[in-house]
């Protein structure tokens, strides 16, 4: 085998090797993803459910900043992904992917005002607790708003930009070929039926936290936990990453008179 050939051979595993590095750090980051959500939103769980929780949430205090330190996880888990995807996405569609790279942010950016909502939430309730005669009725007032607040960034968040970013990347799948087929509908449809409840939400035609909230949200978390998997297990179709990039070299070649 002569040089070149060896050079390019090597070329080739070094790429592929970088490659698979980066599919299994983003199916590795949707895995945390998912479990620092379901852990954050359970940890929640005396500040935001029940009539008492101004006394509650400052009774479990380390339990509510524990809870806030794993969705701070999540919107890290959540950026990372999109960080990492949009290498392989903008070879197909550089304008898609921009809109994916931002949808993601904006996400990540709800859920951030939500963990605030809960922290503020943290000191009215240690601030309740801590005064000798409260104005309850001031309090449970300002402790409205915020748990609305928090509502509200679950709702937007993790549910209607999740469907807006989900349907973006999972038709660049499609496209692309990156993954097979039959896992990029399914991605297409989580994003649409996890929408769809967001603006059945939205109109009080559904709860979020119900029975048809949970099967309308279920496809759009099978699809990334599967996704998650073959990224990790697989990766991506090396010849999909191939003929883009040799697509994109023959754009490169100047053009002679």
């Amino acid at each position: 085998m002569d040089t070149a050939k060896q050079t390019t051979i090597t070329k080739g595993n070094i790429h592929t090797q970088t490659h698979r590095r980066a599919t299994t750090t983003v199916g590795i980051l949707y895995i945390l993803a998912a479990v620092t959500a379901i852990v954050g939103l359970t940890l929640y769980g005396p500040i935001l459910n029940g009539p008492d929780y101004l006394i509650q949430g400052a009774a479990h205090k380390n339990q509510i900043l524990l809870g806030a330190i794993m969705e701070l996880l999540l919107v890290g888990s959540a950026i990372g992904t999109a960080v990492g995807l949009f290498p392989f996405l903008r070879k197909h569609n550089e304008s898609l992917a921009l809109w994916y790279l931002c949808f993601r942010f904006l996400e990540a950016i709800i859920i951030t005002i939500g963990i605030i909502s809960v922290l503020s939430l943290l000191t009215l309730s240690q601030t309740f607790v801590a005064t000798a005669a409260p104005n309850a009725s001031a309090f449970q007032a300002a402790g409205t708003l915020l748990i609305a607040m928090h509502a509200w960034t679950f709702l937007l968040g993790p549910a209607l930009m999740l469907g807006v970013s989900t349907m973006t990347y999972s038709y660049l799948f499609y496209q692309s070929r990156l993954v097979p087929r039959w896992l990029a509908t399914l991605g297409m449809t989580g994003a649409a039926l996890i929408f769809l409840e967001a603006v059945l939400v939205i109109f009080g035609v559904i709860s979020q936290i119900s029975a048809w909230g949970t099967l309308l949200a279920l496809p759009v978390a099978t699809y990334e936990m599967t996704l998650a998997v073959w990224l990790i297990v697989k990766g991506f179709n090396p010849s999909a990453i191939t003929s883009e990039s040799v697509k994109l070299n023959r754009t490169d070649i100047p053009v002679r008179d």
